[in-house]
């Protein structure tokens, strides 16, 4: 089996004068990102790998949560930021064998249009908030009955869960 964890970033700041791949995370997508890095350690998410976007927000977001999980290895890749759903895809089944669980952590509208294309069966009520809302600091873990990254495809994967800071109790989504 293969778990794919699609992480959106936290909630960013809007600076002025500053490009949108530069854009921090704000105040509250700072606690955002440690409120899911204790869910993961918690319920034992733990990725073998983690791809991450190379924008700031995506990294800041990551250096949150990775000092909660422990040592992964970690991948910037610049191709996630504002990919399409064609390219993060290409970026998955790219995973060498031996990954167990991947997590990727990047933006939307890619990530919700990733999940609804691999997902083909799950928890409804997941799938339901889901398709309304992929919020910043959103958590889609999608299982594969696969036994190579580079076989997934459409429909094949099954929602276990889709959590928020807010299904969390931690604030509001965004």
């Amino acid at each position: 089996m293969l778990r794919l964890l699609l992480l959106r970033h936290a909630k960013s700041g809007w600076p002025p004068g500053i490009l949108d791949v530069d854009r921090p995370l704000a105040k509250r997508g700072q606690e955002a990102a440690l409120v899911m890095g204790d869910y993961l350690k918690r319920e034992r998410l733990t990725p073998d790998l983690a791809i991450v976007s190379s924008a700031r927000r995506t990294q800041e977001t990551w250096e949150r949560v990775q000092p909660i999980l422990g040592e992964i290895e970690m991948r910037s890749d610049g191709r996630i930021y504002e990919a399409s759903v064609g390219r993060l895809l290409e970026v998955v089944r790219e995973v060498k064998p031996g990954i167990g669980t991947l997590l990727l952590i990047g933006h939307n509208p890619g990530f919700e249009e990733l999940a609804k294309l691999l997902i083909g069966e799950g928890d409804m009520e997941s799938i339901l908030r889901l398709g309304q809302k992929y919020p910043s600091a959103g958590l889609a873990v999608i299982d594969f009955e696969l036994k190579s990254w580079g076989d997934v495809a459409k429909k094949t994967g099954r929602l276990e869960r889709f959590v928020t800071p807010k299904s969390l109790g931690n604030g509001e989504d965004d």
